[in-house]
Order: structure tokens, then C-alpha cells, then sequence
């Protein structure tokens, strides 16, 4: 991934994984439905705090909050920017 970004401190860029679009069934489910995602891939890593280095890097999935994070768009790709503390776990 090409993204000029670079997260400060202890944040991270995370490119969304994207909305299921059938349940296990086979249920198609509409656009006005779609949960939003809480994994997502790990593409840029700011160096951490004094004394708080970071534990996830660049290429990692991760699960976060269903709220987390705030969504930002580069050239046409939505990501989102959050903390890592918003991070619930590296999958």
C-alpha cells in the first residue's frame, strides 16, 4: 500500500475489511443494512510513546471498536485513524 501518512505517537492507519454482503445463509443483505466492519489491515504505524512502544506493525489484522477511530479518505480509499489503545486484538 502506497499511503503517504504517517500516524503520530500511538496511532495507527487501518484499511477496513469490507462489509459482508451475505450472511452465512446466503442471505444477500442490502447497502442500508451493512454492519460496519470492526477488522481491518494495519498499513501505517506512528513510533509510539516515551516508554509505550507499539505492539502491532504494518500488515497486521486487527479487530476495534464498532465506533473507533476516525474515517478519513486518501485518493479514493477510505481508512481509518485511531489509537492503539482501540485495538481489541491482532487476528
Amino acid at each position: 500500500m502506497g499511503v503517504n501518512i504517517k500516524p503520530l505517537a500511538d496511532r495507527v492507519l487501518v484499511k477496513p475489511a469490507p462489509a459482508e454482503t451475505k450472511t452465512a445463509g446466503g442471505i444477500i443483505i442490502p447497502d442500508t443494512a451493512k454492519e460496519k466492519p470492526q477488522r481491518g489491515e494495519i498499513v501505517a504505524v506512528g513510533s509510539g510513546k516515551k516508554d509505550e512502544p507499539m505492539t502491532v506493525s504494518v500488515g497486521d489484522s486487527v479487530l476495534y471498536g464498532k465506533y473507533a477511530g476516525t474515517e478519513i479518505n486518501v485518493e479514493g480509499v477510505d481508512y481509518l485513524i485511531m489509537r492503539e489503545s482501540d485495538i481489541y486484538a491482532i487476528v
